[in-house]
């Protein structure tokens, strides 16, 4: 089994409550680090702490369950708490399956919002930490330089990250269909909802050029102004700042609407008719419907984003399926390596048991050459000498434990040979078996001879195949 293991809790496994009490601070990382790897088990580390996943990626120096053991003690330890509060939330993975599962978080397959992108940035992140503090060693960063690769394919070749998936960043999206660039636009934020705040600061990241902020309080219209780069307006001028805006984002809480069909209209023509997206994010609603009846004016609001959001996801789920796909060809690709690199030292010693073997018989040949006139022949006797002597030497100790095993390691050394060799197993058959391919050929020839004869009154043979080839031999003496 591979040495990479994985220990840790995620929103899969545990409540906000509990991953909270587990989560650690960026400036407490690389302390963590140091005490994950002050055990005796644990070669390679790195720990990544986000709201959703607390996870240790490590490399054990020995057998991965004891390492695992180690590190989920000094985990929970490390926190303050009790085994029993966190041990039903806490999984690992070991081998194969850690090497999956890394490649699925890398490619947002194992997330919340299956497909974000924010996971990738945050494995890169705690990657560094551990590759800046000396945690992270060869085959932990092999592991993780490929999750980032197949993190790329997966996003390269799938539609698993397309379509927004919060109603927050759907206001994005549906703005590109209306504008298509957003480059240059101009957004209104009405009222201080959370989600207006960070749909406004998907637009801003979007491209658009200025962020406007009222509400009926000027010191928190001020202070969502400074949140968003934006720039605060008196709440009286509604709606002179509703006829600037290209987007309206609106989450105020009042109780009646206030956006009303009468001044969108008024907006709207002073608009000259020019396309304009009202978000409404409020519960209750701040636009009145009618108003989405308007030319020009396009209105969503919030069950308008969830069914976007709602299809995004559905899309993203089937896309997942062929990001799985990929995910477990690369693993595979991976293990095989894994697997290949616990031989490597044997290959190593073979070769140069084999080179030391082979050049010390060549410098024997070459010192007789040398010492010693030769005739072509004579030389040419000398080379095959040499090979003969290579491979009786190469040969000798396997031909002696093949000589000196029992019966199940002989067969077991057998399949070997052939298999490292790339023998005919025809061409040593046991001599049984030979024997009894003999047999059946005489039984053939016997009947053969007797439909040739009488059949009606041609005698069945029933002496056994091996008196008769005895008895061939001496009608042929």
């Amino acid at each position: 089994m591979s040495r990479l293991f994985v220990v840790g809790i995620s929103w899969r496994t545990a409540p906000v409550a509990i991953r909270e009490r587990l989560a650690f601070r960026e400036d407490e990382i690389e302390g963590a680090l140091d005490t994950l790897r002050g055990g005796a088990e644990v070669a390679e580390a790195m720990l990544i702490s986000t709201c959703n996943r607390v996870e240790v990626y490590g490399v054990a120096r020995d057998e991965p369950h004891a390492a695992i053991g180690e590190v989920r003690d000094r985990l929970v330890q490390s926190r303050g708490l009790d085994d029993r509060e966190v041990s039903d939330a806490l999984y690992h993975h070991a081998g194969d399956q850690a090497v999956r599962h890394v490649f699925r978080v890398a490619s947002a397959l194992d997330s919340l919002v299956l497909g974000e992108a924010q996971i990738l940035g945050q494995l890169k992140g705690a990657y560094g930490v551990a590759t800046h503090k000396g945690a992270s060693g060869p085959l932990l960063g092999r592991c993780l330089e490929r999750a980032f690769g197949v993190a790329k394919r997966v996003r390269t070749e799938t539609t698993i990250a397309r379509g927004a998936a919060n109603v927050s960043s759907v206001a994005v999206e549906l703005a590109a269909r209306v504008f298509g660039d957003l480059t240059g636009r101009t957004v209104l934020v009405v009222g201080a909802g959370k989600m207006s705040t960070l749909a406004a600061r998907h637009l801003r990241r979007a491209g658009v050029e200025e962020i406007l902020v009222t509400n009926r309080s000027p010191e928190r219209a001020e202070r969502l102004a400074d949140e968003i780069d934006g720039v605060a307006r008196p709440w009286d001028r509604l709606e002179e700042l509703l006829a600037t805006a290209d987007v309206v984002i609106s989450s105020t809480g009042a109780r009646e609407p206030i956006l009303t069909r009468p001044l969108l209209k008024r907006v709207a023509k002073a608009r000259r008719w020019r396309s304009m997206m009202i978000v409404d994010i409020a519960v209750p609603r701040d636009a009145e419907p009618a108003v989405g009846d308007l030319d020009g004016v396009y209105l969503f609001d919030i069950d308008d984003l969830e069914k976007v959001v709602a299809q995004n996801l559905a899309d993203r789920a089937r896309a997942a399926e062929d990001a799985s796909r990929i995910v477990e060809v690369e693993a595979t690709h991976f293990e095989q390596w894994m697997h290949g690199q616990r031989v490597v030292p044997t290959i190593r010693a073979m070769r140069e048991h084999f080179t030391a073997i082979a050049e010390a018989e060549a410098q024997k040949t070459i010192d007789a050459l040398h010492h010693k006139p030769m005739t072509p022949e004579q030389r040419d006797d000398a080379v095959r000498r040499l090979a003969q002597l290579v491979v009786n030497k190469l040969l000798h100790r396997p031909q002696t434990v093949l000589r000196e095993s029992g019966a199940g390691d002989a067969d077991r050394l057998v399949e070997s040979a052939v298999r490292l060799f790339d023998l005919d197993p025809s061409a040593f058959q046991p001599e049984a078996v030979k024997v009894d391919r003999i047999d059946k050929a005489n039984a053939e020839a016997l009947a053969a001879t007797a439909e040739a004869g009488d059949a009606t009154t041609a005698p069945v043979a029933t002496a056994p195949p091996a008196p008769i080839v005895a008895e061939a031999g001496k009608r042929g003496s």
